[in-house]
């Protein structure tokens, strides 16, 4: 016996098109409100105290350590048969940076404030490419999640359909069973991914509360760059990026620590002036004192740590230049692969659905058996979810290609050569 059923499909491969508007070049965040929202992060303020510590020690470096001794003795002496007299002796010291050492010193400062500033904007660029992540696992999550409740209700229109035949004896309760299996299957999908939206959310509520986030997650836009858009933000990621440059004025910086730490071999001298004042004021006086300090192996062995700690920074920067590198090549490549890999699945599911839809022709006809049909519509669910999970991926790519490239979110305020 054949079985006539009706399945309301919505035209899940129509999935509407956000318009983007001028501030939101990701639909359902507004470029302001993300921006604010990375700003007042507690990371962003704690790179941005790091910015006035290094500007301080900036400062520290630029006037030095070296600040004036006060230092003095008052003492009573006895001399027999003359009698007793107050003397003492005052001298005020300080002491002098060699030539050399202050310039040193002041490109070390102006070098730690760069470090501090570019890693200041990278931290700003690891909390977009956080917002991004957890923006898509919402995304995707609550799309699948609008897939499989309306393939929920369309199942259970199904299974009542049959009941129905079974309670009139015009079905069989194998068909019913066959029916509710899937309502049951589908639902626990169901409830799958609505945890799994649920918790995205809630993740990036905690993670961003400056944000305000739209009570339903929008639907997925049309992934698809052009290839010469692509391009284009891959050279970005080259040429604008935090740690490259981060890196190479980390290294340069602790060059000229390295040598000041060689120069320091030879210590700064002290010098200052002494006055004194002897037999209760008879004898009186001033003149200069001199010291410095005889550098030993323990200055040698500062200055060769301070030589491989520079050749450290040379090596990481060099490493740096190879990571960013791969950032872009490897961005570019997953914003081509997962856009084709998306139109695949699209089509994939396209097919399924007409051929859902024949078979549902003939069902009516009563040509076609419930479990073809019911086989049918499974694989076109399967389709439209693999569709759906593509499309997500294609665009978080996207997204992230366009974070790298300092086109989304965040400013350019230097560039650099290629690595």
């Amino acid at each position: 016996m054949k079985y006539r059923l009706v399945f309301a499909w919505p035209l899940l491969m129509a999935a509407p098109i956000l318009a983007q508007s001028a501030d939101q070049s990701v639909p359902g965040l507004p470029d302001a409100a993300v921006q604010e929202a990375i700003e007042t992060h507690p990371r962003s303020r704690a790179a941005d105290a790091k910015v006035e510590a290094a500007r301080q020690e900036a400062t520290a470096l630029r006037v030095t350590s070296n600040e004036f001794t006060l230092s003095g003795d008052v003492g009573r002496r006895t001399i027999e048969d003359e009698g007793r007299y107050t003397e003492y002796t005052v001298a005020l010291e300080r002491p002098i940076r060699l030539p050399g050492k202050t310039a040193l010193d002041r490109k070390a400062g102006t070098l730690a404030v760069r470090v501090a500033e570019l890693r200041a904007e990278d931290a700003r660029h690891q909390l977009a490419l956080q917002l991004n992540e957890l923006w898509w696992d919402w995304m995707g999550a609550a799309a699948e999640a609008r897939t499989l409740a309306e393939t929920q209700q369309t199942l259970e229109r199904a299974y009542r359909g049959v009941d129905s035949q079974v309670r009139v004896q015009d079905a069989a309760q194998v068909d019913a069973d066959r029916a509710m299996a899937e309502v049951a299957m589908n639902r626990a999908s169901l409830d799958a991914a609505l945890s799994r939206a649920g918790i995205a959310r809630e993740r990036l509520a905690a993670q961003f509360p400056q944000l305000a986030l739209p009570a339903e997650a929008p639907a997925l836009s049309r992934p698809g760059l052009p290839p010469e858009e692509l391009a284009r933000l891959r050279e970005a990621v080259m040429t604008c990026n935090h740690e490259l440059p981060a890196a190479l004025a980390e290294a340069e910086r602790l060059a000229a620590l390295a040598e000041r730490s060689r120069r320091n071999r030879i210590a700064d001298p002290t010098i200052g002036a002494q006055f004194f004042s002897e037999r209760g004021g008879l004898e009186k006086g001033a003149g200069i004192v001199f010291s410095i300090p005889l550098g030993g192996r323990y200055r040698a062995a500062l200055s060769d740590q301070a030589q491989a700690e520079a050749q450290v920074a040379i090596a990481d920067a060099a490493s740096a230049r190879f990571d960013v590198l791969e950032m872009a090549t490897t961005d570019h490549s997953a914003a081509l692969g997962t856009v084709q890999s998306w139109k695949a699945t699209e089509a994939a599911a396209a097919s399924s659905r007409r051929a859902a839809d024949r078979l549902q022709a003939g069902n009516r006809l009563g040509h076609v058996d419930l479990a073809d049909l019911l086989f049918a519509e499974r694989q076109a669910k399967d389709a439209a979810l693999a569709e759906t999970q593509a499309r997500a991926t294609a665009l978080r790519a996207e997204t992230k290609l366009r974070i790298d490239a300092h086109h989304l979110w965040l400013d350019c305020e230097h560039e650099q050569q290629q690595p």
